[in-house]
């Protein structure tokens, strides 16, 4: 009897070991389960985070307004708070997919070097109407200046994240870099024409445009000068990467397309020799871009600038236009007194801009705006 009586609690306790073995299994089970689930959450999270963080890389969509859209989007551009290591690296991405999914326009980035302010503002607001989503503008001043725009005009809100530029000196290189890093950001912008605020434009804006979108070459000029200002700032301590052969002087205002400024804000080989052996005066504007080009993209480059200077007093600067200086005379002197290639073939248009114009010739220059822009 006694026996018997002791089967039932054993049983009992037996079943409840089994129960609690049995629970706990299914928790190992669960538990093996949610931590991969819990890992592929918060991976999904992340790179969802680091995907937000680059989207502005990225053109919105197509919509049935898009180009009030892409100009927004500069807009953000803009007011990034990127050094410029980041801002060169992200610049310098190429999209492999060759056929583009959204609609768009190719554009031109008109880039302004300047001081501080623009005195020819207002003709180059005349210049620019009429023809919003073919044009960007951005702008690169010194920091310090208080630069306040109207936010009706085209100007407002084009200056970029900016550094203290000294002319002549090295880092006038960076600026330029800074600027079509910047307007790189833009994948509608096609081609990169550099600007200082004493540039005038010689046409109206629908020759200029389809000047430079209809070609695949860049307007960079590269000479050998023999010179002192020429060879004579060439650094042997540049060789093996640069030889004397390679050495280039040219215009600092140049005109480049896509594939080319991203080669000139993707270098660092180049870029940091110069930035080691090429520190006399003007050595990095004048030189950095024409050996760059004629090292890297020879064949592509028309070797020559499209920004017309008067440099016939032989002095370090060129000619300052005053307001007695212009007329209609004067401009098409400008626009048609030389003789180049375009396309492989023979023109008379070589120039699109020209400078230096002083602040007083504005007045003049407005005057003009119907035979200078076809307005």
């Amino acid at each position: 009897m006694g026996k018997e009586q002791l089967k039932p609690p054993y049983f009992a306790r037996l079943l409840n070991v089994f129960n609690h073995v049995f629970h706990f299994l299914i928790f190992l089970v669960g538990f093996s389960l949610g931590i991969p689930a819990s890992l592929i959450y918060l991976n999904s999270f992340s790179f969802n985070s680091q995907a937000a963080l680059l989207s502005p890389l990225l053109p919105p969509p197509p919509s049935p307004s898009p180009l009030p859209l892409l100009r927004g989007i500069e807009s953000s551009h803009l007011m990034h708070n990127m050094d410029d290591d980041e801002l060169f690296w992200r610049a310098s991405m190429v999209p492999r997919v060759p056929k583009c999914p959204y609609k768009r326009l190719p554009k031109v980035a008109f880039m302004f070097l300047t001081r501080g302010p623009l005195p020819l503002g207002p003709l180059w607001e005349k210049f620019f109407k009429g023809n919003e989503g073919l044009y960007s503008i951005y702008i690169h001043t010194d920091p310090s200046f208080n630069m306040s725009i109207h936010e009706d005009t085209v100007f407002y809100m084009r200056r970029i994240r900016s550094k203290i530029v000294e002319w002549g000196k090295p880092n006038m290189g960076d600026a330029e870099r800074r600027l079509l890093a910047n307007a790189l950001l833009d994948f509608c912008n096609e081609r990169f024409v550099l600007l200082s605020e004493t540039c005038i434009p010689l046409f109206n804006f629908t020759t200029i445009y389809n000047y430079l979108i209809n070609t695949k070459e860049s307007f960079i000029e590269t000479s050998d000068d023999p010179s002192k200002v020429g060879r004579g700032r060439y650094n042997m301590k540049m060789l093996p990467a640069i030889s004397l052969s390679d050495w280039r002087k040219g215009s600092q205002w140049f005109e480049v397309n896509r594939k080319h400024a991203i080669e000139i804000v993707s270098d660092n080989k180049y870029y940091e020799l110069f930035q080691r052996h090429c520190i006399e005066y003007n050595c990095m504007d004048e030189h950095y871009i024409p050996t760059l080009a004629n090292v890297l993209f020879t064949t592509e480059n028309s070797n020559r600038t499209i920004t017309w200077m008067d440099w016939s007093t032989h002095g370090k600067h060129p000619v300052e236009f005053r307001e007695k200086s212009i007329s209609i005379e004067f401009i098409n002197h400008i626009r048609y007194w030389k003789n180049c290639t375009y396309n492989g073939e023979n023109t008379t248009i070589c120039f699109l801009f020209a400078r230096k114009f002083m602040p007083d010739t504005l007045q003049p220059l407005l005057q003009l705006r119907s035979p200078l822009l076809g307005l």
